[in-house]
């Protein structure tokens, strides 16, 4: 199979892990979502928990620079969470683009589409959201929070700490339609049929039919 990329960012709770392990079992290609943070960890050689704490995170020496400041401009200097952090998202980036070079996958946040922006592979990019309602259940079901009011915090703060780290790291906006070649609402769309929507993508714009088993 030729080698693709597909990218998706997403809402918490709104199904993106779900959509993209339905991309992989569809196409037969594997996906990345937590997974990545291994991968850099073991070819980096640095402490795995580096990377969870600094996982699709603010940057702690902006915010930290920005208080000081009292809000005003950050900090003319890098304090060493700043290296931590730059230097977590760089090697996100290396691995993410060496995963690429093997052949086609499925990547679940971490700016993936812009990461690999200049990547010579096709490439779709998706953002997944979904009705409140329908991403608090789904929080719920899978056991995060006990009731809809904290599983309903859980979505919002994670949405700003997700939409600030994309931000940052990227000359787009986090959710924002135009960022994006796929906005699909999985309140409207059963997984199958944004399957088959991504197929068609790849198909028009690439000549690549994901579906095909050599």
């Amino acid at each position: 199979m030729r080698k693709f990329t597909i990218t998706i960012g997403r809402q918490f709770g709104a199904g993106g892990r779900e959509l993209a392990r339905k991309l992989s079992e569809a196409f037969g290609i594997p996906f990345y979502d937590k997974q990545l943070l291994v991968e850099a960890a073991r070819e980096s050689g640095l402490d795995r928990g580096l990377f969870e704490r600094a996982d699709e995170r603010f940057p702690s020496f902006v915010s930290g620079a920005l208080s000081f400041n009292m809000g005003v401009s950050a900090l003319p200097w890098y304090a060493p969470s700043a290296l931590a952090d730059d230097s977590v998202y760089h090697i996100l980036s290396d691995v993410m683009h060496s995963i690429a070079d093997r052949g086609p996958c499925v990547f679940v946040g971490r700016s993936a589409d812009y990461v690999l922006r200049d990547h010579p592979s096709p490439r779709i990019d998706m953002f997944v959201h979904a009705d409140m309602a329908d991403r608090v259940r789904r929080i719920m079901a899978r056991g995060d929070k006990e009731c809809e009011q904290k599983a309903r915090a859980l979505a919002e703060k994670a949405d700003k700490l997700r939409a600030n780290y994309y931000n940052f790291f990227t000359d787009k906006r986090w959710g924002d339609a135009a960022s994006y070649d796929l906005s699909v609402n999985l309140s409207k769309l059963s997984m199958d049929a944004v399957v088959g929507l991504v197929a068609g993508a790849l198909g028009s714009a690439y000549g690549i039919d994901p579906l095909a088993r050599e």
